[in-house]
């Protein structure tokens, strides 16, 4: 029995993996791979195998697995504190880490959980218990964008547009309203990327005018929707959100969690819009994808409604991990590399040569919608493979790349640290790995059709 194998089936008994139907993996469908270690963009497994971790392990590791300045840094901090409650306490690394993230975004009074998830849910929870404060308790409802992912829990779920993940929890849920989205694939004949978004504003705008008085916040992923299938929109529908918003006092929630720190071109993706949130929420790439972290940033009006001599018109709301040192110094030594590596001008260089590798495969006659934002690509595939993602992805860890596409969308999201040859690797194994899978297409007798292109 290889390396692989002991731990596929140690792990198969003791482990239950997440967003995964276990049942694929036990039956060898879709087998698990057993990571020994990683470095930089590569993934190395117990048999010696390498794979790139085209899609930064779930969107989170921005600088390389394992590098040398996060782990010195986690080192030295393990040195000097592990944790300690930020209930009653406090310390260096959360005091500098909210300096850092208050100068960056222009918002302030840094909130910490673990996760995404956990960013939504606080972020919600502020919003509402402001305007209760305030004086306004019938401003307890939300609004989000159609196809809006915003992670699992109970609160977020109900933000979230994707039907795979809440209908089975739909009794636990108060789901929130939901209006067009700003997607540029959406676009009518003669229309633009930019006349989609207004289109979805003049919508938002609507919806608004009639329920804005029980509206506490919009929440909107700026730029990208991830879990759409990398859905992107004109900055002009974050311009119009941002005013319409006002008009209609309502709070602007930005989910930056996945499209944060670079990802879109931009430090963080509403400042292509030129704009300010109410809040926005952060993780995935905060401490480069090393440890858990999350924090959620707002106003200075919306921290004073909670300022007072009652305790129940405080924050009630509390993680035991909040803030922890460790996770906090890897964030901090993440925003040192975006200054010491000048990340975001390198990032431009990278993206224009990954641009030029993956034209090919952006060419493909069964690609559709090929587009790019930053360190994002995304393709649409024509294809009548009900279990498309599956099969490609199969193919994708043949040619040793980590590729999950999300239904029939295609995309890579890689670290910032990608060289040339690990992107003539990427470019030429995902078009190796498309045509495998439309061949299986092919072999099984389904014809293809325009109309199969994903949401």
């Amino acid at each position: 029995m290889s390396g692989n194998d002991d731990w596929r089936r140690r792990s198969l008994a003791a482990v239950w993996h997440p967003c995964t139907q276990m049942k694929l993996h036990a039956e060898s469908a879709q087998p698990l791979i057993p990571v020994a270690r990683a470095e930089g963009v590569w993934l190395h497994d117990y048999d010696g195998r390498r794979y790139l971790d085209a899609i930064s392990s779930w969107w989170v590791n921005l600088f390389g697995h394992n590098h040398p300045a996060i782990r010195d840094a986690l080192a030295d901090q393990l040195q000097r504190l592990d944790h300690v409650m930020l209930a009653g306490f406090s310390h260096a690394p959360v005091v500098e880490l909210s300096e850092r993230l208050a100068a960056l975004t222009g918002l302030g009074h840094a909130f910490y959980g673990s996760d995404g998830a956990s960013a939504t849910e606080i972020a919600l929870k502020m919003s509402l218990h402001h305007w209760r404060n305030a004086g306004q308790p019938r401003k307890n409802a939300f609004v989000g964008v159609a196809g809006g992912y915003h992670g699992e829990t109970v609160g977020a779920l109900a933000v979230t547009d994707i039907a795979l993940f809440r209908e089975a929890y739909a009794p636990m849920l108060r789901l929130a309203a939901t209006v067009a989205s700003p997607d540029a694939r959406g676009a009518l004949a003669g229309e633009d990327a930019a006349a989609v978004a207004e289109r979805a504003a003049a919508a938002l705008e609507d919806w608004l005018a009639q329920h804005h008085e029980e509206t506490a916040a919009l929440i909107v992923e700026p730029l990208v929707q991830c879990a759409a299938g990398m859905a992107m929109h004109d900055a002009a529908y974050l311009r119009r959100a941002r005013a319409l918003c006002d008009r209609y006092r309502v709070h602007l929630v930005l989910d930056e969690i996945a499209v944060g720190f670079g990802r879109t071109g931009a430090m963080f993706a509403h400042q292509q819009a030129g704009i300010r949130p109410d809040f926005i929420c952060l993780s995935k790439g905060l401490t480069g994808g090393t440890l858990p972290l999350s924090a959620v940033l707002t106003t200075d009006a919306v921290y004073a409604a909670f300022y007072d001599d009652t305790l129940a018109r405080g924050f009630l709301h509390s993680h035991s991990y909040t803030g922890n040192p460790l996770a906090c110094r890897a964030a901090l030594a993440t925003l040192d590399l975006f200054d010491s590596t000048d990340a975001l001008r390198g990032n431009a260089a990278t993206a224009a040569a990954l641009t030029a590798q993956f034209e090919p495969l952006s060419r493909h006659p069964r690609v559709r919608h090929a587009r790019h934002l930053g360190m994002i690509w995304a393709w649409d595939v024509e294809t009548t493979l009900p279990d498309f993602a599956r099969r490609y992805a199969r193919h994708a860890l043949a040619q040793g790349l980590v590729l999950r596409p999300i239904g029939h969308t295609l995309y890579a999201m890689p670290p910032y640290v990608i060289g040339d040859d690990e992107g003539d690797i990427l470019a030429r194994g995902a078009l190796a790995a498309l045509e495998a899978t439309l061949a299986e297409e092919g072999a099984a007798g389904i014809a293809s059709t325009h109309d199969a292109v994903a949401p």
